[in-house]
This record gives C-alpha cells, sequence and structure tokens, in this order.
C-alpha cells in the first residue's frame, strides 16, 4: 500500500555532502567510524510521521507514494534542505552581553552562544564585539541522502514510542492505549530533560490527532529507592539524669514520606 501523509513510517538513512562526507546517519558504527557518533542519540532507526516536517522537507515528501521496504537516493537542494543561507541571520554582540555564557574563556570562531533565546555560532571576533551566525549550520548545502523504509507502523504503541523517542532519544517509555485514552509512564529523568518540556505539548497534540485518541495523560513514574539507616540518622537523646524519664540513649529519627 503507498505511503500517504499521516502515516507513521520507520526509516534507516545516510546523509551526505557532495564531497562523501557523512553528516547524519541512523547507523550507530558508521557514525563513530565517521566522528559523528552522539552517545545520546537514538540509534537503529527513526519513527516519523509523513508530512509532518520532522525531517527535511525534501525527504519527507519523497516518502509519499513509496511502500514499505523501498530503498533509494535523492539530491536535496538547500531550499528544501536546511534552508538558504540568509545574511540577515547574521547579527553584530557586543562581548558583554555574553559574558555569563563565556566565564573566563576568550570568543572565538566556531564558539556555539544563544542570545535572546536563539541559537548561533560566532563567526568572527573583532575587537570587544562579535558577529553571530544563526543559520542553520548546514543552510545552503545541497545535500544527498540515502534512505529506506522499513515498516509502516499500524500498532499505536509503536507509534508513540517512536514519536517519543525522535523527540527526546528515550525508548523506554511506558504505554496504556484505549480507545479513549492515551497514558505515557515518564520515566523521572524526562522531568530534567529541557528538549522534553519544550516539546511535550507538541508531541501530546501530534499523537491526538494522528491516533485519532481524545485523550491524552503523562504520568511521572517515582520509584521508591529504599536508603540505609546512617550515622545521620541517628539523634542523641537526653539521658534519665537530665530529663528525669525512662529513655533510651539514642533513638532513631523518625522520617515521614509523602
Amino acid at each position: 500500500m503507498a505511503i500517504e501523509k499521516g502515516d507513521f513510517i520507520k526509516i534507516q538513512y545516510i546523509g551526505k555532502f557532495d564531497d562523501g562526507m557523512i553528516f547524519d546517519t541512523t547507523d550507530e558504527q558508521l557514525a563513530k567510524e565517521n566522528g559523528i557518533y552522539n552517545p545520546r542519540g537514538v540509534y537503529g532507526g527513526d519513527v516519523v510521521v509523513v508530512g509532518s516536517g520532522q525531517t527535511i522537507k525534501g525527504l519527507d515528501e519523497d516518502f509519499e507514494g513509496k511502500e514499505a521496504g523501498y530503498s533509494g537516493s535523492l539530491k536535496v537542494p538547500p531550499e528544501k534542505a536546511f534552508g538558504v543561507r540568509n545574511p540577515a541571520l547574521v547579527e553584530t554582540v557586543s562581548v558583554t552581553r555574553l559574558k555569563d555564557q563565556l566565564q573566563d574563556k576568550k570568543p572565538h570562531p566556531g564558539m556555539p552562544v544563544e542570545v535572546n533565546g536563539k541559537r548561533g555560532v560566532i563567526s568572527q571576533v573583532i575587537g570587544r564585539r562579535v558577529r553571530v551566525d544563526f543559520n542553520h549550520a548546514l543552510a545552503g548545502k545541497e545535500v544527498e541522502y540515502e534512505y529506506t523504509i522499513e515498516e509502516v507502523l499500524d500498532d499505536n504503541a509503536e507509534k508513540v514510542k517512536g514519536l517519543i523517542a525522535l523527540y527526546t532519544g528515550i525508548e523506554d517509555i511506558g504505554t496504556e492505549i484505549t480507545d479513549e485514552l492515551i497514558r505515557i509512564v515518564v520515566p523521572i529523568e524526562l522531568s530534567f530533560n529541557q528538549r522534553w518540556l519544550v516539546t511535550k505539548m507538541n508531541i501530546a497534540n501530534e499523537l491526538i490527532d494522528r491516533l485519532g485518541i481524545p485523550n491524552l495523560e503523562f504520568v511521572e513514574k517515582h520509584p521508591y529507592v529504599p536508603r540505609e539507616i546512617g550515622a545521620e540518622d541517628i539523634v542523641e537523646v537526653p539521658s534519665e539524669e537530665s530529663s528525669g524519664a525512662d529513655a533510651p540513649e539514642a533513638a532513631i529519627a523518625e522520617e515521614s514520606e509523602e
């Protein structure tokens, strides 16, 4: 069956420049061999929703009409890849505005910085001022992708896990799904994941819309971790001479758990 917009598909891919240099891949070993391995990344294939803009436009458009098992390649021009380079996205900023980020370091070309919530890279240092480029690092480049569509997902639980892994890089997610509710059990470490805090509403809206299930709950999982009683848990109790009451010399402090 031909793939359409809204389908959840699992893909493997290799992204290259014209000279053959690999800049992105779902193959862990290939990433290591080419010096682009990200220990926080998810390898082994990405799950994307066709037509949702979760990958570059040229690749997203190429999925439509294909079938599971398809393998091929295509060249993608800048305007359908990572954008045409925009000179207006290069700004001059005082070094003083970056002092909290620089700390004791000197600004230098290639240094990543953030200005007014925008992430960019220093392209030039001019005295006490720097030029910051807010263009995507691959803006203006034609790229080539080799990709395989491994499967079209039908199972709702796999769709949920795949989409969350795409956004957060975490695959170990518990799910409970009925006709009326998607319940996602969120591991405690995601509570400290900035990417999760920014994208969780987008994930919720995407799943409700694509799966046609009207309600979604995020449930935080807080596992109980027992701890051994240590010296800090021991408190001195007044002796019989000083208090006039029968009491042991020491007692274990009571703790309450909320």
